[in-house]
């Protein structure tokens, strides 16, 4: 008899809850519920802010749960991950506000607030972790000027949230809790750091690692879902799970995890905290079994998708397949854009912003969505391959081969243009490596599984062999 687990996946964009059957040397993966995960803008008196409908988000994840307990004859595990940075604030167990979407203006204001207190330079010490305008440290800072933390008694994290709702557990995830750049570079809160900045200890609860559980499920949960099973605390931070699923020789390897971010950089021992890691802009979170991830973000499939979007409330008639299938036979831009322009962050008409960001230094600009398309997808390969150059150089990690994983690995004019970019071999998929992550540290906790990164990489190899792309001869050059 099989066993099965289910993992709870919420992106950006877009969420799922995934059913792996395991049965010996098998694993088959299939999707029960898969749903989007659209913002909300509320007024808040002043301005209409974008939140995360968390609530909303819940309520698909207890209608997936609910028919993956239907459809499963023992279902022994669950595990939560989302994207990171963002958090609920809670009092006596009760959630005060709708989160803050990280993509909403108000942290710029804590940008400013943060480094009057402690700049860029000694916060990189302390946390190694990249500068992002919308970090949590940021965040609170801004809910510290604006009251909201002297009615909050518990911070938590998206994905300790919802496991807090199906558990009653409240606990801090370590790998999502690396992004918040308030966890030390010796894996604890850094309560001195709270203290200047004025953030209350006593919000923060305990630091837990990845693939510990955090017990059955409440009772009222158990009866709503008509399921009987335990949640376990995976690497909360979906690129954490990610990672843990990509099988690589870390020794000699450099991974992309391309969905709305695409995640660019290589599995380490220990943080690379240096004063040129800090101007590259690299970060040191926590992997799966203490391991570093150090990587720099780029804006990844968010510029397609928010693209595709702009024509369609445009009112064109817009099909992803045929766009790439043109892009590809339209000649390659003069010149790539700088996907991290921060004019690219927020929702809206990207199109017409990628047309301003040629324009204004003078170049041609793509004049139809076919070569906006090849601009978007030329700009990101340029990026990922810029990217894992960096990386190699500041960790002195070998690079021979580069895995790119998650929604971007199935397009495959981006991954050839990547390949060619490289000059090497490129290894594409899983494409739900996120998932799988979150189910192979979910059975690991089981005893479904066993052994560490290098048993469970194996595993996943097995189970999802990767597709190979080789860079093209004629358009093949070092790493730019």
């Amino acid at each position: 008899m099989s066993t099965q687990v289910a993992a709870v996946d919420l992106g950006a964009t877009s969420g799922r809850v995934m059913v792996a059957d395991i049965d010996g040397d098998r694993l088959d993966m299939r999707t029960v519920a898969r749903f989007s995960n659209d913002p909300v803008r509320l007024w808040d008196g002043t301005r209409n802010a974008l939140h995360w409908d968390i609530p909303g988000l819940y309520g698909h994840v207890v209608d997936g749960l609910t028919r993956a307990g239907r459809e499963c004859d023992h279902l022994v595990g669950i595990g939560v991950d989302s994207w990171a940075v963002d958090y609920g604030l809670l009092r006596d167990g009760r959630l005060l506000s709708q989160p803050t979407h990280y993509r909403d203006a108000r942290t710029e204001r804590g940008v400013e607030l943060v480094h009057g207190v402690v700049g860029m330079p000694e916060l990189y010490q302390r946390n190694g972790i990249q500068f992002l305008p919308f970090n949590t440290v940021y965040q609170l800072a801004v809910e510290r000027a604006e009251g909201m933390l002297d009615l909050a008694d518990t911070v938590l994290l998206v994905p300790d949230l919802l496991t807090y709702w199906l558990t009653g557990e409240r606990v801090a995830e370590r790998t999502n809790a690396s992004t918040t750049a308030l966890l030390g570079l010796d894996g604890a809160w850094d309560r001195e750091l709270m203290t200047r900045l004025g953030l209350p200890h006593a919000l923060f609860p305990d630091v837990v690692d990845a693939g510990s559980s955090r017990g059955p499920l409440l009772p009222e949960v158990s009866a709503q879902l008509g399921l009987r099973t335990e949640v376990v605390s995976v690497a909360s931070h979906d690129t954490a799970s990610a990672v843990a699923a990509i099988p690589m020789d870390a020794e000699q390897a450099a991974y992309i995890s391309c969905g709305t971010w695409g995640l660019v950089g290589v599995e380490l021992s220990s943080p690379v905290a240096t004063e040129a890691s800090r101007t590259a802009n690299f970060t040191n979170e926590v992997g799966a079994d203490g391991r570093i991830r150090f990587l720099h973000n780029v804006m990844g499939m968010w510029l397609l998708s928010e693209t595709l979007r702009q024509y369609e409330r445009d009112g064109h008639d817009v099909e992803l397949t045929d766009l790439l299938e043109r892009a590809a036979h339209v000649p390659a831009p003069q010149e790539v854009f700088d996907t991290n322009d921060p004019r690219f962050l927020p929702p809206g008409d990207m199109p017409a912003r990628i047309v301003d960001w040629y324009t204004e230094r003078g170049l041609q600009a793509p004049a139809d969505p076919a070569r906006v398309v090849r601009a978007i997808l030329e700009s990101l390969a340029a990026a990922f391959a810029s990217a894992v150059c960096t990386a190699a150089e500041l960790s002195g990690v070998t690079v021979r081969t580069v895995h790119m994983v998650g929604g971007g690995s199935q397009n495959e004019l981006l991954c050839q243009l990547t390949a060619d970019r490289l000059g090497m071999p490129l290894l594409a998929g899983p494409v739900e490596a996120t998932a799988l992550g979150n189910v192979l540290l979910t059975a690991r906790a089981q005893g479904i599984v066993s052994g560490g990164l290098t048993e469970l990489r194996e595993l996943a190899s097995r189970w999802f062999p990767p597709r190979r792309y080789v860079p093209r001869t004629s358009r093949a050059a070092a790493m730019v």
